[in-house]
């Protein structure tokens, strides 16, 4: 199914974000977590591509066994980061292989030690590169990032809003956010991009924050996201009672995603940091009559 289909239904669409394990145990978990995620009918999954590509063939793998073993939707993140273009041409041609018809063109994480990034030789600088390359060579479904609160990157949010546009007309066809826990961001960024011609579907990604160093340490991956005062202030009182802090991520959570469907937002997308107990509550309490 390609994931654009999805959204053309008129419902909301819920699919969940997982990352390659580094053992055989992070696996198994892995799978009893996708497996306990299946229950609740996810319109498709999707699995990240580590820093500068370094987990393309694993990402790649995962998502064939995901769709063929597990019958789910399932999209692979491809990236431009140590990436060279014979590689990702035959990443991507064992994927269409193997059935694969949805992939999220990323500019990817730079290695920590290389500020100053640069495209490997053969390589892309940008998603909107990446995206073309993906158009022009295959049928996959593209997908594509957004900051509602701006790419770190960018100097302003009217320069980011620009090359998103240059995304969406290099082939992508829907659109997730990076995580954000204001939903007048999500609001104020969506009035910005139709007024700028973007048409396309743009799917709020939100995580719920189960402890206050979940949350901090969500923010340091995440530059320039704002951190509401009230659910840092309830984080912090949960203190290091692990039950009352995922409550209070928990309401948090369904407290935004409520707010975004209601308001026409077409899905949420789960970053789910491999784990289930969290999303699981959080869906069962947008679902509960």
């Amino acid at each position: 199914m390609r994931i654009a289909e999805l959204f053309q239904r008129g419902e909301p669409v819920y699919s969940f974000e997982f990352f390659p394990p580094k053992t055989e145990a992070g696996y198994r978990n892995l799978y009893r977590t996708i497996g306990e995620l299946k229950r609740l009918d996810p319109g498709f999954v999707s699995v990240t591509c580590g820093a500068a590509g370094s987990t393309r063939r694993k990402t790649a793998d995962l998502v064939i066994r995901i769709q063929r073993d597990l019958g789910i939707t399932a999209m692979a993140h491809v990236v431009c980061t140590g990436t060279r273009r014979e590689e990702l041409e035959e990443t991507l041609g064992s994927m269409a292989d193997a059935g694969i018809e949805n992939v999220l063109a990323l500019r990817g994480d730079p290695p920590r030690d290389q500020p100053d990034w640069r495209p490997v030789p053969g390589g892309f600088h940008h998603a909107n590169e990446l995206a073309a390359f993906v158009k022009e060579r295959f049928g996959f479904c593209i997908g594509g990032a957004c900051y509602p609160e701006k790419h770190p990157e960018a100097t302003t949010l009217a320069e980011d809003v620009d090359n998103l546009k240059r995304k969406v007309d290099a082939g992508v066809e829907f659109l997730i956010t990076q995580l954000f826990l204001d939903d007048d961001d999500y609001w104020s960024f969506l009035e910005r991009v139709r007024a700028a011609g973007i048409e396309v579907p743009v799917v709020p990604g939100i995580m719920p924050m189960v402890s206050l160093a979940n949350l901090r340490r969500c923010m340091v991956l995440s530059p320039g996201s704002k951190v509401p005062a009230r659910l840092e202030a309830d984080l912090a009182a949960a203190g290091e009672d692990a039950e009352r802090s995922l409550d209070v991520g928990v309401e948090w959570a369904t407290a935004q995603c409520r707010d975004l469907v209601q308001g026409g937002a077409p899905g949420i997308h789960f970053y789910t940091l491999n784990r289930s107990p969290a999303t699981r509550r959080v869906h069962e309490n947008l679902h509960a009559t």
